[in-house]
């Protein structure tokens, strides 16, 4: 049976010595290597300053493409 999609919000909250959108992409990298989850649930936007419009689709790449 496979794992419930990982809800960024729990990242977010597990790691709260991010401080930045690049830091977030590090540990998302990492996450989807080690992690064993196939899915990520975007259930809030992140409000770093460095945020980039398109946010949503770089988190997505992070997680598909994990630390390659």
């Amino acid at each position: 049976m496979p794992s419930p999609p990982l809800p960024l919000s729990q990242i977010m909250i597990q790691h709260p010595e991010v401080n930045s959108f690049g830091d977030l992409l590090a540990v998302i990298r990492y996450r989807a290597e080690h992690d064993g989850r196939f899915f990520l649930e975007m259930d809030l936007k992140t409000e770093y300053q460095d945020t980039p419009r398109n946010w949503e689709m770089l988190i997505e790449e992070a997680f598909s493409f994990g630390e390659r």
